[in-house]
C-alpha cells in the first residue's frame, strides 16, 4: 500500500463509518475498481480505531457521565440506579452478540463474506429492510404516536439494536445502517437512533480493533512504511468520521434515510454489473 492509497482509504473510511452506508463495503470496492490489493479485514478494524477516537471525543460529556455513573453504580452497590449508569449496562448487553458472531465467524468474515457478491447481496437487501423501517415509521406518525428518545431506552431496545449490529459482521450491510434501521423499527427517531448506534459501537470497535493490533503487530514492528501508512490511514479516518457524525446527526433530525437507502441499491446493482462485464473480480 503506497501513502496516496492510506490517505484515500482513510477518508473514505472516516466518510462511510457512520453514514448508513458501510465503510467496509467501501473499503472492499474501492481498491478493486482502482486495481489496489484488497487492504484487509484487519486494516478495516484497526483503521476504526480513528473513527472510534471520533466518537470518543463527540461524546466525550455522555461517555464520561455514563462512565462515572457505572463506577459510582458498582461502588454504591446500586449498579442500575440511575439512568446513566443502567445506559452503561445496556451497552455492554448490547456487545455481547457482536462479540459471539464475531468469534464464531471470524474466519468467514475475514475471507469468504468480502466477496463483492456478498457485498453488494447486503447493501441491496440491508437497503429494502430499511426502506420498510422508514415506511413503519411515517405510519407511526400519522397515527401521531411519538418516536422515543434516548431516556426511553430500555433494555429490550438495548439487547435487539445490540443483535442487529451483528449483522453488520457481513461486509456490505453497515454498522449503522443495522442499527439505525433496528432502532426505526422499534421506534426511536432517526438522530437518537443514530446517536445510540455511535454509542454502541465503541466496545465492539475498540475491542476489534485492539485485537487486530495485536495479531498484526510483528508484521507492523518489522515494515516502518506499513506502520506509518496504519497510522496515516488511522489520522484521515479520525479527522473526517468526527465531521461525519456531526453531519448524521444533523441530517437526521430534519431528513429520512431515504437518500441513503437509494445510493445504497444505485453502489449494489452498480457493483453486480461491473463484476457481471469483468471489469472487478469477485
Amino acid at each position: 500500500m503506497s501513502l496516496t492509497e492510506a490517505i484515500i482509504l482513510g477518508i473514505v473510511q472516516g466518510l462511510t463509518e457512520f453514514l448508513p452506508i458501510s465503510s467496509t463495503a467501501h473499503l472492499r470496492i474501492l481498491p478493486a475498481l482502482a486495481g489496489w490489493q484488497d487492504p484487509g479485514a484487519a486494516f478495516t478494524a484497526i483503521v476504526q480505531i480513528g473513527t472510534l477516537i471520533a466518537v470518543l471525543i463527540y461524546f466525550f460529556r455522555d461517555i464520561i457521565s455514563i462512565t462515572g455513573a457505572v463506577v459510582r453504580g458498582i461502588a454504591s452497590g446500586r449498579p442500575l440506579g440511575t439512568t446513566d449508569a443502567k445506559m452503561g449496562w445496556m451497552i455492554a448487553a448490547g456487545t455481547i452478540p457482536i462479540v459471539i458472531f464475531g468469534l464464531l465467524f471470524k474466519t468467514q468474515i475475514e475471507t469468504s463474506l468480502r466477496s463483492l457478491y456478498w457485498i453488494s447481496g447486503a447493501l441491496i437487501i440491508l437497503a429494502l429492510i430499511l426502506t420498510l423501517a422508514e415506511w413503519l415509521m411515517k405510519q407511526r406518525m400519522k397515527k401521531g404516536l411519538p418516536a422515543k428518545t434516548m431516556e426511553h431506552i430500555g433494555w429490550k431496545e438495548a439487547l435487539l439494536i445490540g443483535l442487529a449490529q451483528s449483522i453488520a459482521l457481513i461486509p456490505g450491510s453497515s454498522r449503522s445502517g443495522v442499527t439505525i434501521t433496528a432502532g426505526l423499527f422499534l421506534n426511536l427517531s432517526r438522530d437518537t437512533a443514530a446517536r445510540f448506534s455511535f454509542l454502541l459501537s465503541l466496545p465492539a470497535v475498540f475491542a476489534s480493533g485492539m485485537y487486530q493490533l495485536y495479531e498484526t503487530r510483528e508484521i507492523l514492528m518489522n515494515s516502518s512504511s506499513a506502520l506509518l501508512n496504519l497510522i496515516v490511514a488511522t489520522t484521515f479516518a479520525g479527522i473526517v468520521g468526527y465531521a461525519s457524525i456531526a453531519f448524521l446527526i444533523s441530517y437526521l433530525k430534519k431528513h429520512s434515510t431515504g437518500i441513503f437507502i437509494i445510493y445504497r441499491i444505485a453502489l449494489g446493482l452498480t457493483i453486480l454489473a461491473l463484476i457481471s462485464a469483468g471489469y472487478v473480480q469477485a
